[in-house]
């Protein structure tokens, strides 16, 4: 079963494939945890990216698609993956849709996650980030037990820079333009399917997990 997740920044992507992965017993695959580990153990790939970066440029695509090849490669997705911040953009979807085909496979499942923008304000405004792990926490909704320290790995908690109001509606206004093609494209090959992620963040899960069960069990007729 492969699945990807889209949604607006603040829509708990990255919160709903952890634990999603979790329950399914399938990897996670997020682009931006390729980026960060291929920097931290300086790979090849991981130095021409930190290049890019430390001159304030965003990271290329031919450099995260190379990134994803390798992870791939590696014999835990055999069952699937759940796939977290990427594709971004139609090209992206396209340059995905090449690789899986080398491996002849294909998504099952394009989830996306429809969050309004008061509720995404109030979510980004509020979140702290494991700086060690990456896992989100948030003031009010979801504080860690320990204050600024990680649940799981008790790694020092900070709030992103770009998570302020007038930031955070600019990303959106990127997000809606960026998307807007790639959410066409996944609904033409009939893989989209649309949840409501404003509310809790359990009940969003369970929504995910019943819209996967049942669609799994209809295939099965």
């Amino acid at each position: 079963m492969r699945i990807i997740l889209l949604g607006p920044p603040g829509a708990g992507k990255g919160t709903q494939a952890k634990i999603l992965a979790g329950k399914l017993r399938l990897p996670h695959i997020s682009t931006g945890d390729l980026l960060r580990q291929n920097v931290s153990q300086g790979s090849e790939l991981g130095k021409q990216a930190k290049d890019f970066m430390n001159k304030g440029l965003l990271v290329p695509d031919e450099l995260i698609k190379e990134m994803l090849l390798q992870r791939f490669a590696q014999p835990d997705i055999s069952a699937g993956f759940i796939l977290d911040g990427y594709p971004r953009n139609l090209r992206q979807a396209k340059t995905l849709e090449e690789m899986l085909a080398r491996l002849k496979m294909g998504i099952d499942f394009v989830i996306d996650l429809k969050t309004s923008e008061a509720v995404i304000i109030q979510r980004l405004s509020g979140r702290l980030v494991c700086g060690a792990c990456g896992f989100n926490f948030h003031v009010k909704n979801m504080p860690p037990k320990k204050a600024m320290a990680c649940d799981h790995c008790q790694g020092q908690l900070y709030q992103r820079s770009d998570d302020k109001e007038e930031t955070i509606r600019k990303r959106l206004a990127v997000y809606v333009n960026e998307s807007s093609e790639l959410i066409e494209h996944y609904q033409a090959k009939k893989k989209l399917y649309s949840i409501c992620a404003d509310e809790d963040a359990q009940l969003v899960l369970e929504r995910i997990v019943a819209l996967v069960e049942n669609r799994n069990d209809s295939l099965k007729v």
